[in-house]
């Protein structure tokens, strides 16, 4: 009797085609023997399968400077597959379990998640995700700013000798030339975003000259609400208010949508202070304005055991509606139980304390 190969990891991922060379969303599961591929999540068939068996994975991936959180999939045919995460936990945890199924099928073992180092070229007691979240820390971490250069304004960023300053004040490096060195790994593993034109040619160069400690060069964290503005109207500063809240929480879902209801997978990205739950697409690389914008405050977020209108559909469990003051619902699937959980939690939080 076949046994079916155990689910390591699910979500939506962004994926390069083979093909015509364009980006589409799709689901992806991954086994302990492959990756499968589904236009949707509902779907029985998978549309792709890529084996485990001698690959090898690539992250972070530069290939694509105009997309973040890009991973590189090599088969033992040496055949390139593209995936795109939707932030940097996610593409960081996609990559660690793929890299650990890949291991044990090439020792005969069965999968097995634990704590493992991540393999970096840095001393061995160098973690840097968990040194991310540390300057990300609103309390003790590198203070984000919003900071003048060239008649632009830059939103949640800091300056690259503020960043080398922080690591210095806590003992991650004993002086400033190692502090550059773990900085320039920050950026090659897309931790940290280079924010405007010096800090831009810099990230181009070799990896060990791709940070500056200067107080002139500006980066912000990759999942961060960062944007960049110039002389702008008052119109259009209302609109960038929009952008200004920290990043609480950010990941594909399924959306329907208000004229067609038909389904699509956005990127969505919920801020607080101001409360706005932006979506994106997620197939499109660099994206200044959102498809759409949800202003939360007030709003009333629920989980839906069946579709609110009665109507029949594939897409089935996890649902959650939100309505928002003006009486406009949004119905959204997340991919799992718990991150339908966590999203209502956060919304909810949200739209109590954000404006």
């Amino acid at each position: 009797m076949e046994v079916e190969a155990k689910v390591i990891r699910e979500g939506y991922l962004v994926k390069k085609g083979t093909v015509f060379n364009s980006w589409k969303a799709v689901w992806a599961v991954l086994l302990e023997d492959g990756i499968e591929f589904y236009r949707r999540k509902s779907d029985r068939s998978p549309k792709g399968v890529l084996p485990l068996k001698g690959s090898s994975v690539v992250s972070p991936c530069l290939d694509y400077s105009k997309r973040a959180f890009v991973f590189k999939f090599r088969t033992d045919k040496s055949q390139e597959h593209y995936l795109q995460a939707s932030h940097v936990e996610e593409r960081d945890a996609w990559v660690k379990d793929m890299k650990r199924a890949i291991q044990f099928i090439e020792g005969g073992q069965k999968f097995a998640r634990k704590s493992t180092r991540k393999s970096i070229k840095l001393a061995s007691d160098i973690n840097l995700g968990a040194l991310y979240h540390s300057m990300k820390d609103p309390e003790t971490g590198v203070k984000e700013h919003k900071l003048n250069k060239d008649k632009k304004v830059f939103n949640h960023c800091f300056a690259g000798a503020s960043v080398i300053d922080w690591l210095l004040s806590t003992n991650f490096v004993r002086n400033r030339r190692e502090g550059i060195l773990l900085s320039a790994a920050l950026v090659c593993d897309g931790y940290i975003q280079a924010a405007e034109d010096k800090s831009k040619e810099a990230a181009e160069q070799l990896a060990e000259n791709c940070f500056l400690d200067d107080s002139d060069a500006y980066y912000y964290f990759a999942d961060s609400g960062f944007f960049s503005e110039g002389n702008s109207s008052d119109d259009e500063d209302v609109l960038k208010a929009e952008f200004r809240g920290v990043v609480i929480k950010q990941g594909c879902l399924l959306k329907q949508g208000h004229r067609r209801k038909n389904w699509k997978v956005r990127k969505f990205v919920l801020r607080d202070d101001p409360a706005y739950l932006h979506y994106y697409d997620p197939a499109v690389g660099e994206q200044e304005d959102p498809l759409g914008s949800i202003h939360l405050r007030s709003c009333v977020v629920t989980a839906a055991d069946d579709h609110p209108d009665g109507k029949k559909s594939d897409v089935r469990g996890n649902l959650f509606e939100i309505i928002t003051a003006d009486e406009v619902h949004y119905l959204m699937q997340a991919a799992t139980r718990e991150e339908l959980t966590e999203w209502i939690k956060f919304i909810k939080k949200v739209a109590i304390s954000g404006k």
